[in-house]
């Protein structure tokens, strides 16, 4: 399989579960350690905090939306490599989308994460995301890579409390 940036070349091909694991662990590590949008959003118009008691992951998500968009997203927070990344990626995947759209793609990862090769969503639909696919094997981690995921719609909400995990 040739491989451009780290993705496969052609949609169609079907990627090996040793490769997939290889990948996951690449962008994962990279996520964790050098996290995108890693910084408050002073203009932010919507906060939501999470924590994940299971790991002591603890987060805070910082939207702002603009013209029926997310506009800008960002995050602080200290935690696991799997929930720093889950934040990471999940800032890339729904800056400029509309709030339903960033809720339809947290039903797709959620689905995934928890469900993994049962899921009727496939890696491909989630571009990027789909390297998160790998916790499913891990369930104790899940809740982890879902933190950030159960922020943002608390964000999109309201942000009244704080979300857990459990």
């Amino acid at each position: 399989m040739r491989w451009w940036r780290g993705w496969p070349r052609f949609r169609r091909c079907s990627v090996s579960s040793d490769e997939l694991r290889e990948l996951y662990q690449d962008v994962i590590i990279d996520h964790g350690k050098r996290p995108r949008n890693f910084h408050p959003l002073d203009d932010a118009t919507c906060t939501a905090e999470g924590f994940n008691p299971l790991c002591g992951d603890q987060l805070k998500i910082y939207l702002r939306l603009a013209n029926g968009v997310i506009e800008d997203i960002s995050f602080q927070g200290v935690g696991c490599a799997i929930s720093q990344a889950s934040a990471s990626l999940m800032t890339l995947a729904v800056k400029g989308k509309k709030p339903e759209e960033a809720q339809a793609l947290f039903a797709r990862v959620h689905t995934l994460l928890t469900e993994g090769p049962n899921a009727r969503v496939t890696p491909g639909e989630l571009g990027k995301l789909a390297v998160l696919s790998g916790v499913w094997e891990f369930p104790v981690r899940v809740k982890c890579a879902t933190l950030a995921w159960h922020t943002l719609r608390s964000a999109l909400e309201g942000g009244a409390s704080q979300v857990t995990t459990e």
